[in-house]
């Protein structure tokens, strides 16, 4: 039973709310009913000061009308809330704070509405924000970055101490959430959505288990953000959670990084092996393992040199524990199959599929570069365009030049962009970066609709080498176009240029057969001592001059090459061997050979004439 409370109301704060309170009914009946419920309340708790001070499980367990009045009245009035009792109540937060800031809720779902949230989603957003605004007891149009950090943080807190962790009808609007407030300019900037995060452990569990160990690992990765890239550290940062997780699970003596030894390592390489990895796949790759054990290698490595104060003995990673990597030609698609896949990827129905797979076929740019360009990417460099890519994993831009068709559809993407958006990146998904994963998928609906099969991103990168090359372009070009440091990034590609492979290969068989074709002049069971003989010793072909040695079975694709020089000259007294030669071709059917001595004794004819 909840016990009358009684509280000083010196600035006539409850007689106000009462006031207002009762003014909202739609009638006279309505408005006096609304009139005792206030004053019930207010003299029951002492108004909404004495409300707050009850404990959470008293105020949960009062009249659903009188709690109904007390979340209006603490909305009205602006005064915080604690996120235990907000949790556990099923008020209407989100109409109350939309009743007092009807301009602010205008503002939160069109900006929703511009980064592509349905109507249920925005609805469990602004729900969410009416709850931090409730709880930090500040108007959702004022809330700032800071105070929206810290009030998230307690209200899902909240929520881990009721359920014992964050459901997902909680989290997901939370995560949504960040992104619209961020480009009202009220949070951080968001995460790019990740599908490894839930499969990764937790610093904090590990901090708890082992904090020495954490903390040192936690110090490395601090600096390294200094130095590398946040999707490098991000993945290092994977592979040190899951070292710790593993010396926490399999050896929790071990609370430090000086006590990690070679035994320790021994372990964990076959551990590693077994985790499954992405996408279904089985167990993880060499070259996975091998990532895997370079990283804790040069985190090893740099602690010592760092001279860290937890730091082992000796590095416990060796060359040798890394796999062997396979050095596997890049798979790229043949011509019929690049021209049934861009034949599908324009029939898309999504813009963003058919822009993206476009874009990565015709440019050949990396999947992460893609996802890096901004909205000023595209450049006019005299009368043609050009796109600029961001740096990237090689740490170099450069300029690409755009095809017409990809510039329209570039084009028409900018201009159903909405304005509204804080980032100038290109793409975005609901505001934030987009996952790698869309650009799989989007790949994918294309070569599905095309009927060829498995195609990754990068196999276009790959395709477009390929296709160069065959067609004659310099390797300096498409090391150029591709963004690659050094010559021998691109030597692979002329490793794979199938059809100059192919040519080349076709045209060398085919001489080499000729050789083969050539028929016999006797069968060999009817060939005497002395023709053998005469055969052995050569085979005499007339020349200009002398005599060829060369054996009847070869041929020569050189015979006649001086007479079918532009530079050849001759005169009358050489028409006797002219004719010989003539004669001696048409005798043999070299139809090749007798056409050229048949136009030289032509032009001595016609010279003669004149």
């Amino acid at each position: 039973m909840i016990v009358q409370a009684t509280h000083a109301d010196p600035d006539g704060i409850d007689e106000k709310l009462i006031e207002r309170y009762a003014a909202l009914g739609s009638s006279p009946t309505a408005r006096r009913n609304r009139h005792i419920v206030a004053r019930r309340f207010t003299a029951r708790f002492g108004g909404i000061h004495g409300w707050a001070e009850l404990p959470t499980v008293q105020r949960l367990t009062a009249n659903v009308v009188l709690r109904s009045y007390a979340a209006w009245a603490l909305v009205e009035h602006g005064q915080p809330v604690d996120a235990d009792y907000v949790v556990g109540t099923s008020t209407q937060w989100a109409n109350h704070v939309r009743d007092r800031e009807p301009l602010a809720h205008l503002e939160f779902t069109s900006m929703a509405a511009d980064l592509g949230f349905g109507q249920i989603e925005t609805h469990k957003m602004w729900l969410t924000l009416s709850k931090l605004s409730v709880i930090a007891g500040i108007r959702a149009a004022t809330i700032s970055d800071a105070d929206y950090i810290e009030t998230r943080d307690v209200y899902l807190a909240a929520i881990q101490r009721r359920s014992g962790s964050v459901p997902k009808i909680f989290a997901t609007p939370v995560f949504g959430l960040n992104s619209v407030m961020f480009h009202l300019r009220r949070g951080p900037v968001p995460k790019r959505r990740t599908r490894d995060g839930n499969r990764r452990p937790d610093w904090v569990a590990l901090f708890a288990e082992a904090p020495v160990l954490a903390a040192t690992m936690r110090r490395y990765l601090d600096q390294l953000a200094v130095s590398l890239r946040p999707g490098s550290v991000e993945t290092i940062d994977t592979t040190l959670r899951l070292f710790a997780r593993f010396i926490a699970d399999q050896h929790p003596d071990v609370r430090a990084v000086a006590g990690i030894g070679r035994i320790h390592i021994e372990g964990f390489k076959p551990w590693l092996a077994a985790r499954p990895g992405k996408k279904g796949v089985v167990a993880l790759t060499p070259t996975t393992i091998g990532m895997r054990l370079g990283h804790l290698q040069a985190f090893f490595a740099r602690v010592i040199e760092w001279d860290y104060d937890d730091q082992p003995r000796r590095n416990p990673v060796l060359h040798g524990d890394k796999p062997i990597r396979n050095r596997a030609l890049p798979r790229f698609l043949d011509d019929p199959s690049s021209g049934k896949f861009l034949a599908a990827a324009r029939n898309l129905p999504d813009a963003f599929d058919r822009l993206v797979v476009e874009m990565l076929a015709r440019t050949g740019m990396r999947r992460g570069e893609l996802l890096g360009l901004t909205i000023d990417a595209v450049v006019q460099i005299g009368s043609a365009f050009w796109l600029r890519t961001p740096v990237g994993k090689l740490h170099n831009d450069r300029y690409i030049p755009l095809h017409p068709d990809l510039k329209a559809l570039f084009d028409q993407w900018l201009a159903q962009r909405p304005d509204t958006l804080r980032s100038n990146l290109l793409f975005s998904d609901r505001g934030r970066p987009v996952p790698p994963e869309r650009i799989d998928r989007a790949v994918q609906r294309a070569a599905d609709a095309a009927g060829i099969g498995h195609v990754h991103p990068h196999q276009l990168r790959h395709t477009l080498a390929t296709q160069a090359i065959n067609r004659g372009m310099s390797l300096e070009a498409i090391a150029a176009l591709l963004g690659h440091k050094s010559l021998s990034m691109t030597m692979v590609y002329a490793k794979i240029a199938d059809r100059t492979v192919a040519d080349e290969y076709f045209a060398v068989t085919a001489k080499v057969e000729a050789l083969y074709d050539q028929p016999r002049q006797l069968p060999a069971t009817d060939e005497g001592n002395e023709m053998r003989k005469l055969r052995a010793e050569m085979h005499r072909r007339m020349l200009g001059n002398g005599y060829c040695a060369r054996p009847v079975e070869l041929d020569c694709h050189f015979e006649s090459i001086c007479e079918s020089c532009t530079f050849f000259v001759t005169t009358v007294e050489f028409k006797p061997t002219l004719r010989k030669q003539r004669d001696d071709a048409r005798d043999k059917g070299q139809i090749g050979r007798e056409k050229i001595f048949t136009g030289l004794l032509d032009r001595l004819n016609n010279d003669q004439a004149v």
